[in-house]
């Protein structure tokens, strides 16, 4: 064995004994609130990631769409044609805010996948819920940010999973989650006049 092998163990060894050590002080199991944020793409990319983790591990999910009412989304159409049973798919907004003009339909509709988000968490059979674009409803206060943390800490069930994506995310939702990602643009084509891709964007 040459030095350069031996001292690259050796350093492998260190590094997993440290590990070793540091995994036995992790035991707890819990439902997580998960926050996905930030001006960067795969915020909800990321989120229907998880959903697929939870199919394949044969935990019953749900998504309630915020917004992306009118998007014929590809995770939408994939989801309901080939995994309704293992996922259950709600919409509830009609599409982008500045393209309904209308903040009192904006604001029911809001409220409506709020109603329908608090039944899928509650139901003891959904381990996972995606409540996909909801910080955008809670930024325009189409929903009422205390009363979403106030559920979320203390009527979500120990063990389920619920993750909230979304620009602007508030910060008391923020202060609330247990994991918190912010998504960070550094480069994107739609500055460069390059429309949004099937496949990539939707």
């Amino acid at each position: 064995m040459d030095e350069i092998t031996a001292r690259h163990n050796e350093k492998m060894k260190r590094i997993k004994a440290a590990r070793d050590e540091m995994m036995k002080t992790k035991t707890e199991q819990k439902g997580l609130v998960i926050v996905h944020t930030g001006k960067g793409k795969g915020k909800s990319s990321s989120a229907f990631g998880m959903i697929m983790r939870c199919i394949a591990h044969g935990m019953p999910s749900a998504v309630v769409q915020f917004i992306k009412g009118n998007w014929e989304t590809g995770e939408r159409t994939f989801l309901r044609e080939r995994f309704s049973e293992e996922c259950r798919f709600f919409v509830s907004g009609e599409g982008f805010t500045w393209e309904t003009q209308d903040r009192e339909r904006d604001v029911a509709a809001a409220q409506h996948g709020w109603r329908i988000a608090k039944e899928q968490i509650l139901d003891p059979e959904i381990e996972f819920v995606l409540l996909d674009e909801i910080n955008i409803a809670l930024r325009y206060d189409y929903l009422d940010i205390d009363e979403v943390v106030d559920f979320l800490l203390t009527e979500k069930p120990h063990m389920t999973h619920v993750c909230l994506t979304g620009r602007n995310a508030k910060p008391e939702l923020i202060a609330a989650a247990d994991l918190v990602t912010e998504f960070e643009l550094l480069k994107h084509p739609f500055r460069e006049g390059v429309k949004a891709q099937k496949g990539v964007e939707f």
